[in-house]
C-alpha cells in the first residue's frame, strides 16, 4: 500500500519532464500508477469480502500513540477502486482533451496524479492525524486545480472559495480528532471503531466538529458554495475531483464513523437534516441553470445529499445502499462529465439553449450520455436502479425519522429526474427555432473513458449481486435486522418499485413543464450563497478596516504600549489570583558582584535611551543593552549564549546603521511630557512583572531539572558542548522549525521591503555611469584633496575600482581584505567544534555572515557582489534542504531526525568520528548565512541601487524589466 502512495507522488514529482518529453501523452504514463492501484484492489477483493483486512503502519509520533497506519478494509476497497479507476481513465481522457501546447500542461498533470496520491491516502488511512494531513493534502490540491487556469478572476476566485470552506472544516475537523482521540485513548480508527468512547458531552462536541469537516468537504449545506464555482476547473478536474474522489471523501468519513457514532444523540439530526435539505435544495437549483456542467454541479450536490443521508442513517440496510449508491453514483456522474467536456471541446459551448441536433451529429456520444443519464434516473437495468431500490427499501423499513426522510428521498428523487432529462434534452435534442450546433469529429480515444464508466453502469445493474458481498461485509457492522437486504436488480412488485415509478412520472411532469418550473424557481429565488458568501467576506473585511484604523494609527510606541498594557494586565491577573510566591525560595541579588555592575550599566544605557533625540545614538545604545546581556551570560558561565548574543547584537546594529540611511536624523514623533510620564511607569511595571514572573516560575518547580539528565546523555556519546547537542540532536525538531521560521521571515521581509525578483543582475558594473552611492551619500568637504590625489596606491579590494577615490579608506580596505578569509574559517572551526566547544551552526552562520558585511562596508555593492556571487537564496534553500534530508534519512532507522556517528581512521590526522548532527548544523549554517546575505543585499545593495538611480548614476533599464520598483 505505501509503495503505491509513493509512486504516486514519485511519478508526479516528475510530471515536468515527462511532459517536455512526451507532450500530453505523458499523461498515459502518468496513469501507471492509478492503474496499478486498481489492479491490486481487485486482488484484494476476495479478501475484503470475506472480512479480512490488509494492514500497514509505521510509528511517527510514539509518545502519543500517532503513527502512519494504512487498512484496506471492504469500504476502503470501494473508495480505493474509486479513487484509482476513475482516476486512470480520466488520466487517459486528458491524453485527448488536451493538446501539447496547452498552457502549464505539466503542473497540472503533476497536481492532479499527486492529489490521486493523497486521495488514496486519505481512505487507506487508520490514524485519525494521519487522516487529517492527507485530508488537507486534497484540499491543497484541489486549490491549485481548480485554479489551474489563474489569469482568470473566476478560477483564483473559485479556488480560494474552496481552500477557505473546506480549510475552515478541516480545522475544525481536527479539534474533534484531537477530542476524540484523547476520549477513546487512542487514534488507530479501526480500534475506536471497535470500541468506540462513552457518549460524553466532550465526544458530542467531538463529532460535531468532525461532522463540520466531512460535510463541508462535500459541500453539504450550508458548505455546498463551493463546488458549483468548482466549475470554472477544466473538465477532467470535474469528473474526477467533484464527482469520484474529493467530494466523496466526506461521506466516506461520515460512513466509516457511523458504525461507532450513529447512535451519538447529535449525529442523526446533523446529517439526516442538512443531507435532505441539499438534495432538495441543489436538485431545484439545477432545474433552471443553462451551462451543462452547472446542471451536472447542483445535481452532484443533491445526489451528495442523498448520500450522506444513507451513509449516516445508522442502520444496516442503510449503509448497504450507501455503498451501492457511492459506486454508481461514481460511474455515471464521470462519464456525464467527461460527455460534457467532449461537448465543449467539439462545439465551443455548453450553452444548452444555444446546443441542438447533437444527437445525430454526434451519435455515439450522445448514447454514452443517454446510458449515463439513465443510470443516474434510476432506471432498470443499471446500477443506479438497484443502488437507488435499496435506499428506498432501507428507508422504508426504517422508524419514523427514517420515513420523513424517504419523503424527501422522493421529491429529491423526482428532482433528480426533471434535471436528467433537462440535461439531456439541452445537450443532444433538436430543438425548434434553434440551428443545429457545428461540431467536429471526436476520435474515440477521447469517447472511450466515458464509455466505459457508462457500460460498467449498465453491467453493474445485473451483477449488482457480485457486489453484495463486499459491500455487506462492511454493512454488518451495524446490528443486523430481522431481514437482512440483499443487492440484487430485482426484488418483485411491491411499494419500493411503486416509489420508483412515481419519482419518474414526477420528473417527467417537472420536464414537461419546465418553462413554467423555471419561471417560479425564478421568481421565489433567495439570495445565492455564493453571493450571502460574497458580502460576508465584504462585511469581514469593512470591520477589519473599521478596527485596523482604530487600533493602528501609526504610532509604534503606541502600539508598544497597548502591548505591554494587555501582557501587564494579563500577569497581574494571574499573579493576583494564584499568588505563587508565596512559599517561594526568595531570590539572590546576584551570585557575584560583577553580575550587579553589568546590570546597572546595562540599565543605564536602557534609560539612555529614552533621553536621546538622534536615532543612531538610540541604536547604539539600544545595542549596549543586547552587549550587556551577553556580559552577564559570560558571568554566568554561557559562552555558547554570550556567542551568539554578541553576534547577534552586532548583525542587528549593522541593519539598523544600514535602515537608518534612508531615515531622517532625528525622530519626528513629538512626545509630550504627559505621555513620557505615563509611558515610564508602564515600561517599569511591565519589566518588574516580568521579573516577578520570572522568578516565580523558576521557584514553582517541583520536578528535577532535566539538565542533569542532558548533560549525562551527552557524556554518554562523547561530547562536552550540551548546548549545541540540544540544539542539533536532542532538540532538533525545534532548531528545524525555528530555521524554516527565520527563512521565511527574512525572505518575507525582504521582499516586502523592496519589490525585487530574487534572480536579478543588479549588481552589474557596466550599469553604473557615475558615482557610488559611498560619494553620493557624502557632503563635499572644501579644502581636501580630491580625486586621486587621496586614493591608495593599489587597490585592495575585488572592486575598489566602483568607490569613489576621496571616500576610500586605506586601512578599512586592507583590515577587511586581510580578516574576510581568517573569519570565515573561525566560521567553520565554530561549526565544527561545537560538539565540544562554544559554536555552533548558527552563530558559525553570522560569523560568516559577518565577514561579508565586512566586504560590503569596504568596498559597496559590487565588492559584496564579488565576495558572494550567489544569490542568498540558494545558500537558505540549500540549508533546509540539508537539514530535512539529514532529518528524513533518520527514518532509515525508524525514526526521524535520528543520529548516527561514524568513527574512522585517517593516516595524518588520526582517528576521527562524524557525526549526522554536524551535518544537520551544516544545514543551518547555509541557512543563516542566506538569511544574513539576504538582508544585507536588500537593505545595503538594493539601497545603494536606489540612491545611485535617484542621482542618475545608472544606465537606464530597457523596459524597467528588473521587477524593481522605481522609487
Amino acid at each position: 500500500m505505501i509503495v503505491l502512495i509513493l509512486c504516486h507522488f514519485a511519478l508526479a514529482a516528475c510530471a515536468r519532464p515527462l511532459v517536455r518529453r512526451l507532450g500530453r501523452y505523458a499523461f498515459a504514463v502518468l496513469a501507471l500508477p492509478p492503474a496499478a492501484t486498481t489492479v491490486w484492489a481487485f486482488t484484494e477483493w476476495s479478501g475484503a469480502a470475506a472480512g479480512r483486512s490488509v494492514t500497514w503502519s509505521w510509528e511517527w509520533i510514539g509518545t502519543y500513540d500517532v503513527s502512519v497506519a494504512l487498512r484496506l478494509d471492504a469500504l476502503a476497497e470501494l473508495m480505493v477502486l474509486l479513487a484509482a479507476g476513475v482516476g486512470t481513465l480520466v488520466l487517459l481522457y486528458c491524453v485527448s482533451y488536451f493538446g501539447d501546447d496547452s498552457p502549464r500542461l505539466a503542473s497540472f498533470a503533476g497536481n492532479f496524479l499527486a492529489f490521486a496520491g493523497a486521495m488514496l491516502a486519505l481512505v487507506l488511512a487508520d490514524d485519525l492525524i494521519s487522516l487529517y494531513v492527507f485530508w488537507e493534502l486534497t484540499t491543497v490540491f484541489s486549490y491549485l486545480l481548480i485554479g489551474h487556469t489563474s489569469e482568470r478572476k473566476q478560477n483564483r476566485r473559485s479556488a480560494l472559495q474552496a481552500l477557505t470552506v473546506t480549510t475552515l472544516g478541516g480545522l475544525a475537523m481536527l479539534v474533534g480528532f484531537l477530542i476524540l482521540g484523547q476520549a477513546a485513548g487512542t487514534y488507530r480508527i479501526s480500534a475506536i471503531v471497535a470500541h468506540p468512547p462513552e457518549a460524553t458531552l466532550a465526544v458530542s462536541v467531538a463529532v460535531v466538529l468532525i461532522l463540520c469537516g466531512a460535510l463541508s468537504k462535500s459541500a453539504i449545506w450550508p458548505f455546498s458554495l463551493w463546488l458549483p464555482n468548482a466549475m470554472a476547473a477544466p473538465t477532467p478536474v470535474s469528473a474526477y475531483l467533484h464527482a469520484a474522489a474529493m467530494v466523496k471523501a466526506g461521506v466516506y468519513l461520515v460512513a466509516r464513523l457511523a458504525p461507532a457514532f450513529a447512535d451519538v444523540p447529535v449525529w442523526r439530526p446533523v446529517v439526516l437534516v442538512l443531507g435532505g435539505a441539499t438534495m432538495l435544495l441543489g436538485g431545484w437549483r439545477a432545474l433552471r441553470l443553462h451551462d451543462l456542467k452547472l446542471v451536472l454541479a447542483y445535481g452532484t450536490v443533491s445526489q451528495l445529499g442523498f448520500l450522506t443521508v444513507l451513509a449516516g442513517a445508522g442502520n444496516r440496510d442503510a449503509a448497504l445502499a450507501a455503498c451501492a449508491m457511492i459506486l454508481a453514483h461514481a460511474l455515471f456522474k464521470a462519464a456525464l462529465f467527461l460527455v460534457t467536456g467532449i461537448v465543449d471541446h467539439a462545439t465551443g459551448t455548453r450553452d444548452l439553449r444555444v446546443l441542438s441536433g447533437l444527437g445525430r451529429t454526434m451519435p455515439h456520444v450522445c448514447a454514452v450520455a443517454v446510458l449515463a443519464a439513465a443510470s443516474m434516473a434510476a432506471l432498470p437495468p443499471f446500477l443506479g436502479f438497484a443502488a437507488k431500490e435499496a435506499a428506498l427499501d432501507a428507508l422504508l423499513r426504517g422508524d419514523t425519522t427514517d420515513r420523513w426522510v424517504l419523503a424527501v428521498t422522493v421529491a429529491g428523487s423526482v428532482l433528480t429526474v426533471a434535471y436528467t432529462l433537462r440535461f439531456v434534452w439541452g445537450g443532444f435534442a433538436r430543438k425548434r427555432g434553434v440551428a443545429d450546433t457545428p461540431a467536429h469529429h471526436v476520435g474515440a480515444a477521447l469517447l472511450a473513458p466515458p464509455a466505459v464508466l457508462a457500460v460498467a453502469g449498465l453491467v453493474l445493474g445485473p451483477g449488482i449481486g457480485w457486489t453484495d458481498p463486499l459491500f455487506a461485509a462492511y454493512a454488518d457492522v451495524f446490528p443486523a435486522p430481522a431481514h437482512p437486504y440483499h443487492l440484487a436488480l430485482w426484488h418483485g412488485f411491491g411499494t419500493v418499485l411503486l416509489l420508483s415509478a412515481l419519482t419518474w412520472a414526477g420528473g417527467a411532469v417537472l420536464f414537461a413543464g419546465r418553462a413554467t418550473v423555471t419561471r417560479i424557481s425564478r421568481r421565489v429565488a433567495w439570495p445565492t450563497a455564493d453571493s450571502v458568501f460574497g458580502h460576508l467576506l465584504l462585511g469581514l473585511e469593512r470591520v477589519a478596516l473599521q478596527i485596523t484604523g482604530f487600533v493602528q494609527r501609526g504610532s509604534l510606541s503606541g502600539y508598544l504600549a497597548i502591548t505591554m498594557l494587555v501582557m501587564l494586565t494579563g500577569q497581574l491577573a494571574v499573579l493576583v489570583t494564584d499568588r505563587p510566591w508565596e512559599g517561594a525560595v526568595a531570590p539572590r541579588v546576584w551570585d557575584v558582584p560583577l553580575q550587579g555592575a553589568v546590570a546597572v550599566l546595562t540599565c543605564a544605557a536602557a534609560l539612555s535611551c529614552l533621553t536621546v533625540s538622534r536615532r543612531m545614538k538610540a541604536v547604539v545604545l539600544a545595542g549596549l543593552t543586547g552587549y550587556g546581556a551577553a556580559l552577564l551570560f559570560v558571568v554566568q558561565g554561557a559562552p555558547d549564549l554570550a556567542l551568539t548574543q554578541f553576534c547577534v547584537e552586532t548583525v542587528s546594529m549593522i541593519v539598523f546603521v544600514l535602515v537608518l540611511r534612508r531615515l531622517p536624523v532625528r525622530f519626528e514623533e513629538s512626545i509630550g511630557t504627559w505621555r513620557r510620564a505615563l509611558r515610564i511607569p508602564v515600561a517599569l511595571a511591565a519589566a518588574a512583572t516580568v521579573g516577578v514572573a520570572v522568578w516565580t516560575a523558576g521557584a514553582a518547580r517541583v520536578a528535577e531539572p532535566a539538565g542533569a539528565a542532558m548533560v549525562e546523555e551527552v557524556a554518554h556519546h562523547g561530547l562536552k558542548d550540551v548546548v549545541a547537542t540540544i540544539l542539533v540532536d536532542l532538540r532538533a525538531w525545534d532548531t528545524m522549525g525555528e530555521s524554516a521560521v527565520l527563512a521565511a521571515a527574512a525572505i518575507g521581509v525582504t521582499s516586502l521591503i523592496y519589490l525585487h525578483r530574487r534572480g536579478e543582475k543588479s549588481m552589474d558594473r557596466e550599469e553604473l555611469r557615475g558615482e557610488t552611492a559611498w560619494a553620493l551619500s557624502g557632503q563635499r568637504l572644501t579644502g581636501l584633496p580630491h580625486g586621486d590625489d587621496t586614493a591608495p596606491e593599489r587597490s585592495w579590494l575585488a572592486a575598489g575600482s566602483t568607490l569613489a577615490p576621496e571616500h576610500r579608506s586605506v586601512v578599512f580596505e586592507v583590515v577587511g581584505r586581510l580578516l574576510f578569509h581568517p573569519i570565515l574559517v573561525l566560521s567553520l572551526y565554530l561549526l565544527f567544534c561545537a560538539e565540544n566547544m562554544p559554536g555552533g551552526g548558527f552563530v558559525a552562520g553570522l560569523v560568516a555572515g559577518l565577514a561579508l558585511i565586512t566586504r560590503y562596508l569596504a568596498g559597496g555593492r559590487f565588492e559584496l557582489a564579488e565576495a558572494a556571487p550567489l544569490q542568498p537564496g540558494l545558500f537558505t534553500g540549500l540549508g533546509l534542504f540539508v537539514s530535512t534530508a539529514v532529518a528524513l534519512g533518520g527514518l532509515a532507522d525508524g525514526t526521524v531526525l535520528h543520529a548516527w556517528t561514524y568513527h574512522g581512521h585517517l593516516p595524518l590526522f588520526g582517528d576521527y568520528h562524524l557525526s549526522t548532527s554536524v551535518l544537520f548544523d551544516f544545514g543551518v549554517y547555509l541557512l543563516v548565512l542566506g538569511v544574513v546575505l539576504d538582508i544585507v543585499r536588500a537593505l545595503g545593495a538594493k539601497v545603494d541601487r536606489q540612491i545611485e538611480r535617484a542621482a542618475g548614476a545608472l544606465a537606464p533599464a530597457a523596459g524597467n524589466g528588473t521587477g524593481e520598483t522605481n522609487r
